[in-house]
This record gives C-alpha cells, structure tokens and sequence, in this order.
C-alpha cells in the first residue's frame, strides 16, 4: 500500500501511466476493426488455438488476429525481423558486425534496417496468413476477389502492412512517454484482456455445465483446482524469471592500491537470460513450411505433411503416431536458448573486458582460463533455464492433445502468454522503482541533505 501511495503522489509516474493507458485504449479499438472486405467465420478462434504457429502470432499481436483486424500482424514481423538483425551482427554479417560497435549512431542505423527488413517479413507473412486460413478445410476468412484477385491480395496485405507499423509507432511512444518497454506492454495488455474471457471459459466448462446435475461440488473442486493450477504455474515462471547465478568478481584497486582495497561484487547470470526470443523464433521457424507452401503452391498450403510441423497434433505415420511437431518445437526452443544466452552474455568479449578494467574473478586466471569459466557456468545455468522454458512453452500442446479440456483447447495452462506477462510485470516493477528512487533522491537533494 505504501508503495502504490507513493506511486498515486508521484505526477511524473501518474503521467506515464495515463498516457501509457490512453495508447493502449487506441490500439485496443483498432484491435476490433476487421480489415475492409474481409469476413471472418466464428471458429476463427478455435482453429487458432490448435495451430501453434498462428497462436502465436495471436498472443504477440495481443489477441488481434482472431478478429482479423487491421492490427492482425501486431509486432509479430518487427521481433522477428530485430532476432534475424541481432543473429547477423554476431560476427556473420561484418557490416552489421561494424555497426554494432558504432555506439549511437550504429543502434540508429541497425534500427533502420531492422524496420525495412520488417516491411519486407510483413508482407510475407500477411499473404502466408491468408493463404493457410483461406485454403483450409473449412474456410476462416472469405473476401470478394473479383476478376483481379491479386489486386484484392495487395489491398489486404497494404492495409494489414500499415496497421503494423501503426502498432511499432504506438509502441516506440509508449517507451519515450510512457511506461514500460512499448512493444512489450502492447503484447502484456493483449494477453491480460484475454485471461477473463479464459476464467468464465473455465467457469462455464466446470461450474456452468454441472448445476442441476447433482455433480455441483466436482464442478467446483474442478474449477478451484483450474485456478490453482495457474497459480502454481505463474509461480513457477516468476522463479525462474528471477533466479539467477551470481559469479564473484573482484576489481583492482588503482593508484598501487593493495589487494586488501579491491572491490567486490558479482556478475549475475539469469536462468533464463534469453527470455522468450526462443520460443518466439522456434514458433516462426515452424511456421516456415506453410508460408513457403503457400507462395509456391497456394493450393497445397494445408497439405497432410504440413502437419508434422503442428505442435499439437500427432502426426499420423502409416498407423502409428508421434508428437513429431512438439519434438521439434522442444528442440527448436533449447537449441536457441543456448544460442542467445551465449549472444546476450558472450563470454570472450566479457573477459576481455574484464582483462581491460583490471577486473577478475578469484581463483580464475584472466584471459581464457575466465572465458571458459564463465562459458562452463553460463550453459550449466541455461540448461535449467531452457528445459523450464520449453516445459511451460509445451504446456499447451500436451494438454490439448491429451483431450483433458476436450474441444476446448483455449484453456490450455502455460504457455508463451504466461512467459510474457510475468516477464513485462517484472520490468515494470522495476522501472516504476526505479522512478520512485529518482524522485527521492531528487527529493533529498532538494532538503540539502537533510
């Protein structure tokens, strides 16, 4: 209560929050216009939930793509494309390699290029979209071609182009004005608008259905074990966010100080230091076939192969069946967990940096010796971070086709969405305490010390 007290007498921190509302209400009423000349059916939403890929790029969009709005991209493009601009700058594109090391002026120009590589993912995308739900069994969207139906193509993929630029400007103004990382609390907000609907889903399912049934109190217990369920899995997600690996470091003393002055402090190595960028690029690597299925052959886009890429199916191999989709979708995630970790922290540029500031961690000799140690614990660390990872990310499919929610596969526990939430939640809880911190130190500056 003290801090939420603080937070309502703080007119910066008030200001942040309204305009951040505000940003949030427009992108929610776009949310809701369906592109012109576009009519989607009611099972859009179900065949959503069942198609890994896609609800994916639903829950990044922050719900959008159900409705088939003018928002339906959301910022799905712009993560991919800012993954592909930061995998090339690691030493395999060198004039992103040069750029990166450009400080300000290098971050604008990547930025730059990670915006056009967006136009372009953009319009791949888009029409991959409209093909697969347009050459599905039963179709999900319809619109009136007319003779030049390419041009009726160019009109929708313009329009969905431009409402996801919309979607990056609105995002780039919450994080100047705002509060929060933009991008993020658009995807947060469209997540957490989705959980009442999940709740009297539930409700329905377990409660609604068993009244006059003489089977109330299983109902009940059915529903409180749900909502338990959740609970214990955010709890499990929180843990991970923020456990973390603290490695010693001590820093020379200068001036020929002695070793008794030096100072220490820790390098802090997360668990989970790649965050959700995995699951993100495994889900965009496994919608890959259908997306080039649907530009060289449009009519076999939802061709039975194509299933093997579906997460939450099995995949029928001449009488017997495999999770072949949720195998590789397992895979895919703890491989680009190990390989972000190892961008995000790259342990030959941090001992050398170390090497420079006079910095080392005891017992460990500088040089290669701290390379390999920190690379050691680094991937020990990320091994527990990326089978925690995958688990909640393969939460979903195992219990949709394990039938427990029967054809209500939209109350699947865990997921990227609950990644997402805890992630941005905890963010914010940190920048608003960082906020407070400024304006009290303001504060006793002020007082003259006092």
């Amino acid at each position: 209560m003290k801090k939420i007290g603080q937070i309502l007498r703080n007119k910066e921190i008030m200001g942040r929050i309204m305009f951040t509302i505000l940003i949030l209400f427009v992108f929610r009423i776009g949310a809701q216009i369906t592109v012109p000349g576009v009519k989607i059916e009611s099972d859009l939403q179900n065949y959503l939930s069942s198609n890994n890929a896609l609800a994916l790029m639903n829950i990044l969009g922050g719900g959008t793509l159900q409705t088939f709005s003018i928002f339906a991209l959301g910022v799905s493009p712009y993560i991919t494309a800012q993954i592909i601009t930061s995998l090339l700058a690691t030493d395999v594109l060198p004039a992103l390699t040069e750029l990166k090391r450009q400080g300000q002026y290098g971050r604008k120009k990547m930025e730059m290029a990670t915006r056009y590589l967006t136009l372009m993912l953009g319009a791949v995308q888009a029409y991959g979209i409209i093909q697969t739900l347009r050459s599905a069994d039963a179709s999900y969207i319809s619109f009136n071609a007319g003779k030049y139906e390419w041009l009726t193509y160019i009109y929708i993929i313009v329009i969905m182009m431009a409402g996801s630029m919309l979607v990056m400007w609105l995002g780039d103004q919450i994080s100047v004005k705002g509060i929060g990382n933009g991008i993020s609390m658009i995807i947060f907000a469209g997540i957490v608008c989705s959980l009442p609907n999940q709740i009297m889903s539930a409700f329905s399912q377990w409660i609604g259905t068993s009244l006059g049934t003489g089977h109330e109190l299983t109902g009940v217990f059915q529903f409180l074990l749900y909502i338990l369920a959740y609970l214990l899995i955010i709890s499990f997600v929180t843990f991970i966010e923020l456990s973390k690996r603290k490695i010693p470091v001590q820093h020379s003393g200068k001036g020929g100080q002695v070793q008794s002055m030096a100072k220490a402090s820790f390098l802090p190595i997360k668990v989970n230091s790649a965050g959700v960028i995995p699951v993100i690029f495994a889900s965009s690597i496994m919608m890959a076939p259908s997306v080039v299925t649907a530009f060289i052959s449009p009519e076999n886009s939802n061709a039975t192969w194509l299933g093997i890429f579906n997460s939450s199916t099995l995949f029928d191999m001449g009488g017997w069946k495999m999770p072949w989709g949720l195998l590789i979708y397992i895979a895919l995630i703890i491989a680009f967990s190990f390989f972000y970790a190892n961008i995000q922290i790259n342990p030959q540029e941090l001992a050398e940096n170390f090497q420079k500031n006079g910095s080392y961690i005891p017992g460990i000799r500088p040089g290669n010796e701290t390379e390999r140690y920190v690379k050691k614990v680094l991937n020990r660390v990320t091994c527990i971070g990326a089978l925690a990872l995958a688990f909640v990310a393969a939460l979903p499919p195992i219990l949709t086709m394990s039938g427990v929610f029967g054809n209500n596969t939209s109350l699947a526990l865990g997921g990227t969405g609950l990644i997402i939430i805890v992630g941005v939640a905890l963010e914010l809880n940190s920048q608003i305490d960082g906020l407070l911190a400024g304006k009290s130190f303001d504060e006793v500056v002020a007082s003259g010390g006092r």
